[in-house]
């Protein structure tokens, strides 16, 4: 019977299991991790985070309901629904998951000691048929002068905190650094967010990074670009590129991920190391009998593609036809308003609409007053299709689902115009949109 070892029980490691399973009612499945089954995203970033945004976006939007008055979060409260919603980091339910889809689990630290054959610290000796590299990434710390001076958080201390620093500096203006910036802002800290680039949310279209830092501005968090952190002191007192100081009494570090990929024994498997991670082909194949999923391929560091590639990867494993397409990968930072992407949003030869969303009805029934907020088409004019979109708005990622499938899908423009939308709701304001696209193709 083929023996498959997953290396690494996150939530792409844990997702393959299932989709493998179902595919393959025989198969026999290993699944080895060192720390919690379910992961950085269930313990440490999408479910704890989502969790103290959802308390302090609750309140904050009675400050836009005229018929309430406004109110606090409660600390307690707070904490309380976070550890609830994180099973107060027991993983007891993700092994019953394991049981239920017949997978041994070894717990402890796995890594490659011959073609073959892993060997789980403390633990058994394992020889595999197949294995799955799903080791995820985990916070790069940046050299800073003195930062071993000052015990910082990153994202993992920031999630189960149980307390609310007076001044806290966070150095990184990605998703992670802008969701805790305006968690811990709402909640009363004083908050300061460096960013070493021109704009918030680098990596996601300028109109969106300026709008969110407008937004932060505008709730008393100082946003400071094209800026970096050079040294702490112990106090904390961050010095930066500019000349300028940042005094607080905790510091954030929130400035990307680092593959977890070294001493796993990789080296003697033939695999290829990329500048973003393990390469793979459009089945997952990294090398003979080898397959990597999830953040360690490089391809887009989030759970919902580690388990889309969890699913590519148990279908060429168990001799299904596939091949990834990453067209259309979706994206959500959950400030306040949400940030939706996906798709193309940038390149030569695109043509692109915006619409103001605060020109649909639904917004004047969502609030009081109405707040600036958008979403702008990108289309490839000789096929007339959409290759992108972002969105900021109220709950822009529940409605950014419809253009994820029009990319996915290339599904034309004219359908798309002649889809009904429901009335009133945010995803009119794609319509609109979609009518003044089609007036700019050809």
């Amino acid at each position: 019977m083929t023996h498959v070892v997953v290396l690494g029980g996150g939530s792409t490691g844990e997702h393959f299991v299932g989709a493998l399973r179902r595919l393959d009612p025989d198969v026999d499945i290993t699944l080895v991790e060192t720390r919690l089954v379910g992961g950085e995203c269930t313990y440490y970033a999408c479910i704890p985070t989502k969790t103290m945004l959802r308390s302090v976006e609750l309140a904050a939007a009675l400050e836009h309901a005229p018929s309430f008055l406004p109110e606090q979060p409660q600390e307690e409260g707070v904490w309380e629904w976070r550890d609830w919603a994180t099973d107060n980091w027991d993983d007891a339910a993700q092994l019953a998951f394991l049981e239920k889809n017949g997978t041994n689990f070894v717990r402890g630290y796995g890594r490659v000691v011959r073609p073959g054959v892993i060997e789980v610290e403390d633990g058994p000796e394992l020889e595999y048929d197949r294995l799955v590299i799903a080791t995820g990434s985990a916070p790069a710390i940046p050299p800073i002068d003195g930062l071993d001076s000052v015990d910082y958080w990153t994202n993992e201390d920031a999630a189960r905190t149980h307390s609310i620093p007076k001044r806290l500096a966070i150095l990184g203006g990605g998703p992670v650094g802008a969701e805790f910036a305006q968690f811990f802002a709402r909640m009363g800290s004083k908050v300061t967010i460096v960013e070493h680039g021109p704009r918030l949310l680098g990596r996601v279209h300028e109109e969106a990074g300026a709008l969110i830092a407008d937004v932060f501005r505008a709730e008393g968090i100082d946003v400071r670009l094209s800026t970096d952190g050079v040294r702490v002191e112990p106090g904390v007192r961050l010095s930066l590129s500019d000349g300028s100081t940042v005094e607080a009494d905790t510091l954030l570090l929130a400035t990307g991920r680092r593959l977890h990929v070294e001493g796993l024994g990789l080296e003697d498997l033939g695999l290829t190391f990329g500048p973003h991670g393990i390469c793979v082909d459009g089945r997952m194949r990294a090398g003979e009998n080898v397959w990597a999923i999830g953040d360690v391929t490089g391809v887009a560091l989030f759970t919902h593609m580690g388990k889309y590639q969890a699913r590519i990867a148990a279908k060429d494993i168990a001799g299904r036809p596939v091949e990834a397409d990453y067209r259309a990968i979706p994206a959500g930072i959950f400030t306040d308003p949400e940030v939706a992407t996906v798709g193309r949003t940038d390149g030569d030869g695109l043509v692109s609409a915006r619409w103001e969303l605060t020109a649909t009805s639904r917004m004047a029934t969502y609030e009081k007053p109405k707040r600036e907020s958008f979403v702008r088409l990108f289309a490839d004019p000789d096929e007339r299709v959409l290759v992108g979109a972002v969105a900021v708005g109220p709950q822009a990622t529940e409605w950014l689902g419809q253009l994820t499938l029009a990319v996915r899908a290339a599904v034309p423009i004219d359908t798309l115009l002649d889809t009904i939308q429901p009335f009133p709701s945010f995803s009119e304001g794609i319509f609109w949109c979609l009518r003044d696209l089609a007036d700019l193709l050809p």
